[in-house]
C-alpha cells in the first residue's frame, strides 16, 4: 500500500524518538531516584497497602506480580538503560520487530511505575508520555519507512494536548479572557524558574501580549497541524517557540519537552535531511499492526473528544487503564496569592513559640527568600510538587503530609534525601510543625536593598506541632504525643 508509508518523514522521526529517548530517561531517572521515600515499602505511600486495596483491573503493571523495594529499583534503572540503548539508536540496528518491542519494553517499564505511584504520579505529563511512548512503538525503525497513520495520531494527540489546554483557560479563570492571568502566573505557578522573577516585572501590556499569543497558538494553531505542508509545519514551530517561552518562565517538569517532541514530529525536515536512506517497504504484518491500533485510538477518542466539547471539561484524565487516550489541561484557573507550607523543627522539649525552630529546605520550591529559584524542569521534583498543591488546600495533602512529617521526627534518610537542607544533621528534632506564608516577588529597590527575590509574611498555621512518634510498647500509655 502506497499510501501507508511516509518516506520523507524518516528525518521528523528520528528527531522525535530520540527527544522521546532523552524524555524517558529523565523520568525513569526521577523514579529511581525518588521512589523509596514516596512510594517505598516504608515509603509515606507504600505501594503494597495500594495493591493490597485494589483490583488488578484497576492498576495492571508489572507489580502486580511481585513488589519489594529492590524489584522497583531494577525497573526503573532498567528503564534507564532502554532509554540509553534508545537515544544511542539500537532500535536502528534491530529488525522491525525487535526496534518495536525495545520502544514497548520503556511504555511497559513506565506504565508499571505510573500505575503505583499514586498521587506523587498524578499529573498529566505522566499520560502523556504513556500516551506518546505508545504510539511510538509503532512507529517503525531503521530503514522501514514511518506509517501515515500512526504520524497523523501525533498530530491527533498534539492537537488535544494544545486546544484542551485552550480550551480550559477560556471555560475557567476570567482572567484569560480578560488577558491578565499573567500578571499573577509568573509569580504564584508550582515551581517558578530563575527567570520567572524578571518575567512577573515585564510590563503589563507584555503580559497581555502573552496571554493572546498563547490564545493564538493553543486555539487556532492547532487546527493548521492538519493541513498542507509548508502550513502545518509553520504550525509546529510556533508551538515549539511558545513551549521554549514556558520552558525559560518555569518549571513544569518534562510537560513543554514532549509537547515540543510531538510538534518536532510534524515539520518537514526534508530541506535540511540531505540525501534520504533507502527504505524499505513494510512487510505486510506491520501495515495490519498499524491499521489496528489506529482503529483502536480512534475508538478510544471518543471520550476524549467529547470532553473537549463539553462544558464541563476536566484536566488531565484517564479514560481506560492503560493511559492510551487522554484528556489534557493546564492551569484552568490562576492563585492570586502565592502561599508556602514552610516545615519546621526543634530540638526543644517544649514546642512553643520560644522554643528555637530551624526550617527544612527544599530543592525546587520557594523557602529561603535570598535563594533564586532554580532550574530543574525537565526533572520532576514530585515532593515539592505537591506541597504547592498542600499550599492551595489541606485537602490535597491529606493522604501524605502526616506520614512525611512523621519520617522527618524519625530522622529517614530516604525522606531527607528528597530535601536541599536538613537542619538537624545530628539528631532528628524533638518536634516539627507547619505554617502557611504568603510569598510574593520583591520589586527592583527591594531587590537591591535586601538582595531577597522574595517578601513572606505568616498567615496562619498549618499543622501544630507533633512529637516523635513512640515506640509501639509505650503507645497509648503516653499522651505527651502532639497530633
Amino acid at each position: 500500500m502506497e499510501w501507508f508509508s511516509a518516506d520523507g518523514y524518516w528525518l521528523s522521526r528520528l528527531i522525535f524518538q530520540r527527544t522521546l529517548a532523552v524524555i524517558y530517561l529523565v523520568a525513569f531517572l526521577s523514579a529511581a531516584l525518588q521512589f523509596r521515600a514516596l512510594i517505598g515499602e516504608r515509603g509515606i505511600l507504600p505501594v503494597p497497602e495500594l495493591l493490597r486495596r485494589t483490583p488488578w483491573k484497576a492498576a495492571p503493571g508489572l507489580f502486580r506480580l511481585h513488589y519489594s523495594d529492590r524489584f522497583f529499583a531494577a525497573v526503573a534503572w532498567g528503564g534507564c538503560a532502554v532509554s540509553v540503548a534508545l537515544i544511542a539508536g539500537l532500535d536502528g540496528f534491530l529488525p522491525l520487530w525487535g526496534g518495536m518491542l525495545l520502544w514497548a519494553l520503556a511504555w511497559v517499564l513506565y506504565l508499571s511505575i505510573v500505575q503505583v505511584g499514586q498521587v506523587w504520579y498524578g499529573f498529566g505529563w505522566e499520560s502523556l508520555l504513556l500516551e506518546t511512548g505508545f504510539l511510538a512503538v509503532f512507529l517503525g525503525t531503521g530503514n522501514t519507512a514511518p506509517p501515515v497513520l500512526v504520524l497523523w495520531l501525533l498530530r491527533w494527540l498534539l492537537f488535544r494536548l494544545e486546544f484542551g489546554a485552550g480550551l480550559i483557560k477560556m471555560r475557567g479563570d476570567e482572567c484569560w479572557r480578560k488577558l491578565t492571568c499573567l500578571d499573577f502566573h509568573h509569580e504564584t505557578q508550582p515551581m517558578p524558574g530563575p527567570l520567572s522573577w524578571f518575567f512577573h516585572h515585564l510590563p503589563r501590556p507584555v503580559h497581555r501580549v502573552e496571554v493572546a499569543a498563547n490564545h493564538v497558538t493553543q486555539l487556532l494553531v492547532p487546527f493548521l497541524l492538519f493541513t498542507p505542508q509548508p502550513v502545518a509545519s509553520a504550525a509546529a514551530a510556533l508551538i515549539v517557540l511558545t513551549q521554549l517561552w514556558l520552558v525559560l518562565s518555569g518549571n513544569f517538569a518534562w510537560l513543554n519537552w514532549l509537547t515540543i517532541a510531538l510538534a518536532l514530529s510534524v515539520i518537514d525536515w526534508t530541506p535540511f535531511a540531505g540525501r534520504p536512506p533507502t527504505l524499505a517497504a513494510p512487510p505486510l504484518w506491520y501495515e495490519v499492526v498499524v491499521i489496528a491500533v489506529t482503529a483502536l485510538v480512534l475508538v478510544l477518542s471518543y471520550r476524549p473528544a467529547r470532553n473537549l466539547l463539553s462544558r464541563r471539561q476536566v484536566m488531565n484524565r484517564s479514560f481506560d487503564p492503560l493511559h492510551l487516550v487522554n484528556t489534557y489541561g493546564a492551569f484552568g484557573s490562576i492563585s492570586r496569592m502565592r502561599l508556602e507550607v514552610v516545615v519546621e523543627g526543634t530540638a526543644d522539649p517544649v514546642a512553643d513559640e520560644g522554643a528555637e525552630w530551624r526550617e527544612y529546605g527544599f530543592r525546587g520550591k520557594p523557602g529561603d527568600v535570598r535563594r533564586l529559584p532554580r532550574l530543574f524542569a525537565p526533572y520532576h521534583l514530585r515532593l515539592d510538587w505537591m506541597m504547592w498543591f498542600a499550599a492551595l488546600s489541606p485537602a490535597y495533602a491529606r493522604s501524605w503530609f502526616g506520614p512525611f512529617t512523621e519520617r522527618l521526627l524519625l530522622g529517614d534518610r530516604a525522606t531527607l534525601r528528597l530535601l536541599a537542607h536538613n537542619p538537624f544533621p545530628d539528631a532528628p528534632p524533638a518536634h516539627v510543625r507547619a505554617r502557611v506564608f504568603h510569598y510574593r516577588f520583591t520589586d527592583p529597590r527591594e531587590l537591591r536593598a535586601t538582595g531577597a527575590w522574595w517578601d513572606r509574611t505568616c498567615v496562619r498555621e498549618f499543622m501544630r506541632p507533633v512529637s516523635r512518634p513512640l515506640p509501639p510498647e509505650r503507645e497509648g500509655r503516653d499522651t505527651g504525643r502532639g497530633t
